[in-house]
C-alpha cells in the first residue's frame, strides 16, 4: 500500500518491472508472436490471463514452440528502444546513491541486451534465464518459489529478502506479475492490469502513463 512517509528520495529503494514499464510495449509477448511455429501461445496466454495457469507453465508452453537463433534474437533486440525518460530516472537515482533493481518475468538475456543497446549499464537485473540450442530456446527459472503458483519469478521473495527496514520501498509496474511485490511496497506506481487490480481491491497507488510521470514525482523528492 502507499505510505505517506516520503521525506526524500535518498531514503528509498526503487524496483522496476521491465516489459511495458521500462520498454514501450511487452517485448516478450512480441517475441513469442513473431517466432512461434503455431498459435498455441494464444490458448496459453488466455489461460494465464484467466488465472487457470501460472506464468511459469504459460512460458514453458509458449517457448516450446518458439524457433529463433541467438543471433536472430539479438538482431531483433537491437531495434528495441526504451522509454527515453528512463535515462534521466537512472541518472537521478544514481545522484541520490540509489541502485535501482529490475525484477522481471522476462529473461535476463533479453533485458540485458536491450539495456546495452540503449546505453544503460550497471543496473541489477533479476529475471528468468534462457538456454539456446540452435533455433530452440529453453526457459529456466532460478527465482521461482514453489509456494507461489502465480509467477515464474517470485518478485515478492526477492523484495522481502533484500528490502532494508529503514528504507521506503517503491515499486513500478504494470502487469499480473507485479501484484505480489506491489502488496509489499510502501509506494506503488501502476498502470495496465496492475492498476486495475489495485483499484479493484481498493489499494492505494499512483497511476502513471509513462516514466516521465515518475521522473517528475522523483524530482520533487531530490535533496
Amino acid at each position: 500500500m502507499q505510505d505517506k512517509r516520503l521525506p526524500s528520495l535518498s531514503e528509498c529503494m526503487v524496483f522496476f518491472d521491465f516489459d511495458n514499464t521500462i520498454t514501450l510495449f511487452d517485448i516478450l509477448d512480441d517475441i513469442i508472436k513473431r517466432y512461434s511455429i503455431n498459435k498455441d501461445w494464444i490458448r496459453l496466454e488466455k489461460a494465464w490471463n484467466e488465472g487457470r495457469i501460472g506464468s511459469r507453465k504459460c512460458l514453458e508452453g509458449q517457448l516450446k514452440n518458439v524457433r529463433v537463433t541467438k543471433k536472430e534474437l539479438l538482431q531483433y533486440l537491437s531495434t528495441i528502444t526504451i522509454d527515453p525518460h528512463f535515462h534521466k530516472l537512472f541518472a537521478m537515482l544514481g545522484r541520490e546513491g540509489i541502485s535501482p533493481v529490475i525484477l522481471s518475468d522476462n529473461f535476463g538475456f533479453i533485458i540485458e541486451s536491450i539495456l546495452k543497446y540503449n546505453g544503460i549499464n550497471g543496473i541489477k537485473v533479476y529475471a528468468n534465464t534462457l538456454k539456446f540450442d540452435k533455433d530452440k530456446v529453453t526457459p529456466l527459472f532460478p527465482y521461482s518459489n514453489k509456494k507461489c503458483l502465480l509467477c515464474a519469478h517470485c518478485k515478492k521473495k526477492y523484495l522481502l529478502k533484500n528490502g532494508v527496514k529503514d528504507k521506503i520501498i517503491i515499486y513500478i509496474g504494470d502487469g499480473l506479475s507485479d501484484i505480489c511485490p506491489a502488496e509489499f511496497s510502501h509506494l506503488v506506481f501502476a498502470k495496465g492490469t496492475l492498476l486495475k487490480y489495485l483499484r479493484k481491491t481498493k489499494r492505494l497507488c499512483m497511476a502513471f502513463d509513462n516514466l516521465e510521470d515518475i521522473e517528475s514525482y522523483f524530482r520533487g523528492l531530490e535533496k
